[in-house]
């Protein structure tokens, strides 16, 4: 076995094939910094991932067989990834999609890439495979040229088999079985497949992850059963800071089928034989625990004052100078707020936890980042982070920061107190939305002033937030670990840095200025738990750059499209913007009927990432309030292109999850509690109100690197609401979310 690798690791990391054995490992912290010391000539110049992980078997392994399997850090969240990888390994070798095994997020067997967060997924991991892959098939070919003493240039892959001409073939696994080996340093360059050969790769391929979510399969973590599971539910505190005074649990530890009552300080849980006398015996528990409570919450009707009252760190994260706007410049100023928001989650946050015999504790959990929990999880419970080991398993609803790491941590801590059996946490839907880290709430204010051609001459941007991201690494990230006897404190908040950003993200406008100015009022006080949400500040920001962008156009007598081109010089944002237009029938005007309006947003996530513009229309209905959208159209620029299908998904959701937090969505809170525990206090887009017909237009660029489209969006969706609600009923609201009692409000003014 090599230095530094977990014995206990690389046991289970076997896979095992009816003619051959392969091994697949996780390197211990040590042994990566030692293999980084040992390749210092690879590292920054490998494309993707490859630079954390250079070993060629860490992406791609072939057995003696001839199986075909691929592995990926990043983990499946309902985004469809997966299917994708496997179509672009899949491709560089020359394999049918179905040939192939993916291998998801799991400490024990795949590489260390962090988080599954800020549409990466494609652009690290996708650009790392794809590369690996190729570099895979080369390895193939040569030693397939060597045994048949032909020319690598005079074979081609099918199958699983590499043929020559006169017949003669070998098979991937038999080329294995030979003694070739995949554990081999990748090189910076690889020979990768023209797009106009592509077979697998820029088609429409059916997602892996669907048929067990509708033929009622086990699909989520939520589903997850294994021999002789335990179930368990934790009393959560009333509210924040809130101390366990007195408790006598007698009663509960009497009741049938209770296991085990677990307290470590203010952290209360119950196991059961099975999962009704869990719950029993929660509520039971519950009403038995006496509670003393501290929270101050702010004024949640007095928000965004609340906000910009608090101390703040000021970041300039853009300057640029420009002519002097003229005397004769019209200025306009507006002020935008979100929010608390929750990722809502339709399943509530769920894990299993196996403390074994032999010292390993395994946790199947929907964390975005199973290295990261694995680290904060041995933390919490004093123990070296090689004998943990998470396995991603995909939840019943994501995409951000929520309850998966703290019910990943609430399963450990009570499986290491009942060893041998497995201990399944579920939370309860009221404990999910109390607890989960909230999309952090934000303000902005902007000031632009028009030349008297109608240009921007002058742009002021100011945003204030909290961070945007509290996950794992840090044990006092998890719940259970702040509440325990010896308790871990939460992590000091840090702004996430430019060029991506947290509350700052897609602060600075792609629209080129002739003078702008952007601050960053960075808030360490967090007067909620908050963490990320897919975009981050990302959907915030360019609702509001993007309202404000149309209220400039206004201002300016012009068309808001012709108004946005009028400023853009990178030609792809000018085509994306183009194409949603071009689809929508912008030229054609206004909607007609009273009531109806038209709205356009445009952003390229992160300013580095995939280009996406959305035009909307909408229907107020004036009495109520009441807003519908009959049809929205999406163009997006991801770069290459690899299942269509996924990229019209992802864009799709985008828009409804938008829908959602511009029109609905808001946490509730008293001065002491959060009261939007359930769905009537919460109340998220149902199926009645999905717009009529949603099209995306994909503009395909073959041979470009890859670019995350999952996050890309939220905030153009939310901006184009705003706009065609505005255009609706011919008055600007601005602080999220639109309800129908705010658009009645100013529809009547």
């Amino acid at each position: 076995m090599s230095a530094g690798l977990s014995p206990v690791l690389s046991r289970r990391g076997l896979l095992q094939g009816a003619g051959g054995l392969v091994v697949s490992f996780a390197l211990s912290p040590a042994a990566r910094a030692q293999q980084a010391a040992e390749t210092p000539q690879l590292g920054d110049d490998l494309p993707g991932s490859l630079a954390d992980a250079p070993f060629l078997d860490s992406w791609i392994q072939v057995d003696s067989t001839g199986s075909v399997t691929v592995f990926t850090g990043k983990a499946e969240l309902g985004q469809g990834i997966a299917t994708a990888l496997q179509q672009i390994a899949a491709e560089e070798l020359g394999l049918p999609f179905n040939a192939l095994t993916m291998v998801t997020a799991d400490t024990g067997r795949t590489a260390n890439e962090g988080y599954t967060a800020g549409s990466h997924s494609m652009q690290d991991s996708g650009t790392a495979i794809r590369h690996a892959a190729a570099q895979v098939r080369e390895i193939l070919l040569g030693e397939a040229a060597r045994q048949m003493g032909v020319p690598a240039d005079q074979l081609r892959i099918e199958g699983g088999q590499v043929l020559a001409p006169g017949g003669n073939r070998r098979s991937f696994g038999g080329l294995v079985a030979s003694g070739l080996s995949l554990h081999v340093e990748a090189r910076p360059e690889s020979k990768l497949t023209e797009p106009a050969d592509f077979r697998v790769m820029g088609r429409p391929v059916p997602r892996t992850d669907i048929p067990a979510k509708v033929t009622g399969g086990a699909a989520y973590v939520q589903d997850l059963r294994l021999p002789g599971m335990l179930h368990a539910r934790v009393v959560r505190p009333p509210s924040y800071g809130a101390r366990l005074a007195t408790l006598d649990s007698g009663a509960v530890e009497a009741l049938p089928g209770v296991v085990k009552v677990v307290r470590d300080g203010d952290f209360l849980a119950v196991v059961a034989e099975q999962e009704f006398q869990a719950i029993t015996a929660m509520r039971m528990l519950a009403a038995a625990a006496q509670w003393t409570e501290s929270a101050e919450l702010p004024d949640q009707a007095r928000l965004p004052e609340a906000l910009l009252a608090l101390p703040a760190r000021d970041f300039t994260i853009l300057e640029r100078y420009g002519a002097t706007p003229s005397a004769s410049g019209r200025t306009l100023e507006a002020s935008y707020s979100r929010p608390y928001l929750l990722h809502g989650s339709v399943g509530p946050s769920c894990a299993v936890a196996q403390q074994e015999a032999d010292g390993l504790l395994t946790v199947w959990t929907h964390t975005q980042g199973v290295y990261p929990d694995r680290r904060a999880i041995a933390e919490m419970l004093g123990r070296p982070p090689e004998t943990v080991r998470c396995i991603q398993v995909e939840g019943s609803g994501c995409y951000g920061h929520n309850g998966a790491d703290d019910a990943a941590a609430d399963a450990a801590l009570l499986a290491v107190a009942l060893p041998g059996r497995p201990v399944r946490v579920q939370w309860m839907r009221e404990q999910e939305h109390a607890w989960e880290p909230f999309g952090p709430a934000m303000v902005a204010k902007v000031r632009g002033t028009l030349d008297a051609s109608g240009r921007v001459a002058d742009w002021a941007y100011e945003v204030w937030s909290n961070t945007h991201s509290t996950r794992p690494g840090p044990a006092g990230s998890l719940l259970a670990a702040r509440h325990m006897a010896k308790a871990f404190p939460a992590p000091a908040p840090r702004p996430l840095p430019q060029p991506e950003g947290g509350g700052d993200r897609n602060a600075i406008p792609l629209y080129g200025f002739a003078s702008a100015q952007v601050v960053h009022h960075f808030l360490p006080d967090m007067p909620l738990r908050i963490s990320a949400l897919r975009s981050l500040g990302a959907q915030m920001n360019v609702f509001a750059i993007e309202s404000f962008m149309d209220e400039l156009a206004l201002a300016a007598g012009a068309d808001p499209v012709a108004f946005r081109l009028a400023h853009l010089q990178d030609p792809r944002a000018r085509d994306v913007i183009a194409a949603a237009a071009e689809t929508f029938g912008w030229d054609r005007g206004r909607p007609a009927g009273a009531g109806h309006g038209r709205g356009f947003g445009f952003a390229r996530y992160k300013n580095l990432a995939a280009y996406c513009a959305v035009a909307a229309e909408v229907a107020v209905e004036r009495e109520t309030g009441a807003v519908r959208v009959p049809r929205v159209v999406a163009a997006v620029d991801t770069g290459q292109v690899v299942n269509p299908d996924g990229v019209r998904n992802q864009i799709e959701g985008a828009v409804l999850q938008s829908m959602s937090w511009t029109l609905y969505e808001s946490v509730g809170f008293d001065r002491s509690r959060i009261t939007s525990v359930d769905w009537s206090t919460y109340p998220i887009l149902r199926f009645s109100a999905v717009p009529d017909s949603v099209e995306v237009r994909i503009i395909d660029r073959p041979g470009e690197p890859f670019l995350g489209c999952g996050e890309t969006g939220q905030g153009p969706a939310s901006a184009a609401l705003a706009n065609a609600i505005a255009d609706a009923i011919g008055r600007r609201l601005r602080d999220l979310p639109l309800t129908a009692a705010r658009v009645k409000a100013a529809a009547g003014e």
